[in-house]
């Protein structure tokens, strides 16, 4: 009984001793990684002049229309357009489906807004950061851009376009006061995304649609 109770007690001391050190790396991870975002995150009004702004996708109405989160960052890209800090305008998003499609979703509204359809580019395949900052550069051969995206997001995809060696500065779109419930998801989210986002880059190297060269500056 007393080496059954013994065995317990490794056990418990163990799972403990993982469980905190777990914690540990991912809170050193997810440090790391707002601490390497926070020199490359800048308003619309300080950013660097850059050829494009990738803007990454966010989810649609029921209807197929931008969603609140995804028309700010497409707003917040125009913007950036019309004041001449690009000359293009980027759109990564989801369209694993004929039913499903984010990059048309951002085309329409940012022609809403008076972007040129000329310079807004599709990418099709993006349906993840890890996607939309691999094709960036592998697709359209981009080595120098602003992501647009919201704060909590931002840091994991400057950190995933600068592992992709892509000089980007971050630009957040936090236009609307989305609820508090749903923000604070959002942030606490990206904890176990960066964590993720450090295995793809360093580990995993998941499969990424690809296809021939489009350079969107030939």
């Amino acid at each position: 009984m007393n080496t059954f109770k013994k065995i317990l007690q490794i056990i418990f001391h163990t799972l403990i001793f993982l469980g905190l050190g777990a914690i540990l790396l991912t809170t050193i991870i997810r440090v790391s990684i707002l601490l390497l975002a926070q020199p490359k995150t800048v308003s619309a009004s300080t950013v660097e002049s850059k050829p494009v702004a990738l803007v990454l996708g966010a989810g649609l109405n029921r209807d197929g229309t931008a969603g609140l989160v995804l028309r700010d960052r497409v707003k917040t890209a125009s913007d950036l357009y019309f004041d001449g800090k690009v000359k293009k305008l980027l759109m990564s998003g989801d369209n694993s489906t004929e039913f499903y499609d984010e990059p048309g979703a951002m085309k329409e509204y940012a022609i809403s807004l008076g972007v040129p359809e000329g310079d807004i580019v599709l990418d099709f395949a993006g349906r993840r950061t890890y996607d939309s900052c691999f094709r960036a550069k592998a697709i359209f051969g981009l080595e120098d851009l602003i992501i647009v995206t919201q704060a909590y997001h931002l840091p994991r995809a400057l950190y995933l376009c600068n592992a992709f060696e892509i000089e980007a500065q971050g630009v957040p779109a936090d236009d609307a006061n989305y609820r508090r419930s749903s923000y604070t998801f959002w942030w606490v989210r990206e904890i176990l995304a960066s964590l993720k986002a450090v295995w793809d880059v360093t580990i995993a190297h998941p499969e990424v649609i690809l296809g021939p060269p489009a350079p969107i500056f030939p």
